[in-house]
């Protein structure tokens, strides 16, 4: 049974009581070519249940990186036989290893999650990966090797359809993490390494070489040491001239888009039978699992044409396979959304993650900045819309495996705050989250208060009781468990709010398709306001509130209570949600009162 402290549970009864106002297989991995061809799709049907139905703007998604939730089978847990480029890499009580985590623990959790609001999963990659390289892990999944095969640290194919179609049968839809910038390391360089693949003496890096510097030496000369030869898969992944062969990145300038990170073979993407191979290694991939959708991985990294290419040939054959509702969105880090944008406009991607959202939002509720902030960021919505996607079928979060938890941000900026303030400033900004235009993603762990000890592995504790000495000493946000424990408590107070924000927002159209508004910010109060409202911009298949026209929404970022008075907006406003009071003058005029760290919903006529 989990113990609260007084004030913990005081901070989570204020805010509660506000919110109660398969198909044909892959080809055999034999019978791939040598060199990149297109695929075909398959005739198989999926049963026409309601996430078959189900627009994006409606979903409530959760972020899980499976080795780190839970443990369904344990013989799985070293991945692929003694021998393997696939095997080994577990050790329970290092942040950086493999801990177990699977397919089944996944499958064994559906009700947990749906009984929370999720309806789409989005997992880390979890195709075949090199398990151990420079002394690191592949726990991510984000160093492939074979693209026609779950890695089996994770299960086999059989478990991951079996997941998708228990998954499907709850309701919830199944996101796949890709990647097409990228292998797993195993290409080397004559000029800096040895013929086993080790740095030749003082060498820990290749430099990178410039266009220039290509067109006057060339590329790096390539070759793969033996042990690792015939490796990838499809086969045609094994020839260096599909990769650029250009050294290791610094995320700087021309580099970014040519350069390894840190060693990852990276793919020549501008190559005509490189996009090809791609489309034919993704929707094969549809064809035989049938997931809901794909989160593509270091987007910026990859030119555009690759994406005015790839996107619509995989939009095309989803919906060939039965999939009409099928969701792209892609990992743009960066919070500008000029940048952002020109993925979702020029690049023809239906979506990209709203980093610009995790910036102003964090910044406000986690960092304490001036809540104009966000009214900067909303200002810029329209950037977004064209033809085929717009601001609300971006994906907006709190933070990742990257960047690190809400709790780690309070932690870190609001270091004297108390812990009843984190957990009411992570709750509120949650709220933020699943009111604000976008589709909310839940990072797994934080509806279970976790905080974590910075970004990257820091953020990537255990859901299954955690032998990891760094998780285990943190204190995490409403609950005095930590980490060595079970965190799968529906009764936690972040997993209980999160549940009564994807109710609210499920009962609430305009919160899934309104265009946003800006109407009131005040940063020396730190209190703002927005509107969800219906115009011509909810087209692309939204759906038009039928009882009323607009949602009101009201957000106190301060630790006292608050009156403002700002010009009237409406007649009357019906309360749906929070502690807010607003009373409306004949004068023209609207007073809004708050209590700290609250917000309020209403419906105005």
């Amino acid at each position: 049974m989990i113990q609260k402290t007084f004030k913990m549970a005081v901070a989570f009864t204020t805010i509660m009581l506000a919110l109660t106002a398969c198909s044909q297989p892959l080809n055999n991995r034999a019978s791939n070519s040598s060199a990149p061809n297109g695929g075909e799709s398959s005739n198989a049907t999926q049963p026409q249940n309601d996430y078959l139905q189900r627009d994006v703007r409606e979903d409530v998604f959760y972020f899980v990186m499976p080795d780190r939730f839970n443990n369904g089978d344990v013989s799985n847990d070293n991945g692929a036989p003694k021998g393997s480029i696939s095997h080994g890499g577990l050790d329970i009580t290092s942040k950086w290893a493999f801990h177990g985590g699977d397919m089944a623990g996944i499958e064994q959790k559906l009700d947990y999650l749906k009984s929370m609001g999720i309806t789409a999963i989005w997992m880390t990659p979890i195709l075949r990966n090199k398990a151990v390289q420079k002394g690191g892990f592949a726990h991510h999944g984000y160093w492939i090797v074979d693209f026609t095969e779950i890695d089996p640290h994770f299960g086999s194919n059989a478990d991951l359809k079996r997941l998708i179609d228990t998954a499907h049968k709850k309701d919830i839809k199944v996101f796949f993490d890709i990647i097409t910038n990228h292998t797993a390391d195993v290409i080397k360089y004559e000029e800096c390494h040895n013929a086993d693949g080790s740095f030749k003496r003082g060498l820990d890096r290749c430099t990178y070489r410039s266009l220039k510097d290509v067109e006057e030496q060339g590329t790096y000369r390539a070759f793969v040491p033996e042990k690792e030869q015939g490796e990838k898969f499809p086969k045609w992944l094994n020839d260096p001239r599909y990769y650029h062969n250009q050294g290791d990145t610094t995320f700087e300038g021309e580099n970014s888009l040519y350069g390894d990170f840190n060693g990852l073979d990276d793919i020549n993407t501008e190559d005509p039978e490189v996009i090809k191979g791609m489309i034919d290694i993704y929707t094969k991939l549809i064809s035989e699992f049938k997931p809901d959708g794909f989160r593509i991985d270091t987007v910026r990294h990859v030119q555009l044409p690759f994406w005015q290419a790839f996107s619509p040939a995989i939009m095309a054959h989803a919906k060939a396979e039965g999939i009409e509702n099928f969701h792209v969105f892609g990992e743009v880090y960066d919070p500008n959304p000029e940048a952002l944008s020109s993925f979702t406009t020029e690049g023809k991607l239906p979506a990209v993650l709203d980093f610009g959202f995790q910036s102003a939002v964090g910044g406000v509720f986690f960092e304490d900045k001036p809540v104009s902030t966000i009214e900067t960021l909303i200002a810029q919505d329209h950037l977004y819309n064209d033809e085929d996607s717009n601001v609300n079928q971006l994906l907006t979060f709190l933070g990742n495996h990257d960047m690190g938890r809400p709790g780690f941000f309070l932690n870190k900026y609001l270091p004297s705050a108390s812990n009843e303030e984190k957990l009411q400033r992570s709750m509120l900004a949650h709220a933020m989250m699943f009111f604000s235009r976008g589709v909310p993603v839940v990072y797994y762990g934080d509806e279970q208060g976790f905080t974590g000890d910075g970004n990257d592995v820091g953020a990537r504790e255990d859901m299954m009781p955690s032998k990891v000495a760094s998780y285990n000493d943190n204190t995490l946000l409403g609950t005095e468990q930590t980490t060595k424990d079970d965190n799968f408590n529906p009764q936690h107070p972040l997993y209980k709010a999160i549940a009564k924000y994807a109710a609210i927002r499920k009962q609430q159209p305009l919160l899934q398709y309104g265009v946003q508004e800006n109407k009131f910010f005040d940063d020396k109060k730190q209190v703002f306001a927005f509107a969800r409202v219906a115009n011509d911009t909810m087209a692309n298949g939204g759906v038009v509130p039928q009882n009323n026209e607009a949602l009101f929404v009201v957000f106190n970022v301060s630790a006292e209570r608050q009156t403002v008075t700002i010009s009237k907006q409406y007649k009357s406003y019906l309360p749906i949600a929070g502690t807010a009071k607003i009373s409306a003058s004949d004068q023209g005029e609207t007073q809004i009162t708050l209590p700290a760290f609250s917000f309020g919903l209403f419906s105005p006529k």
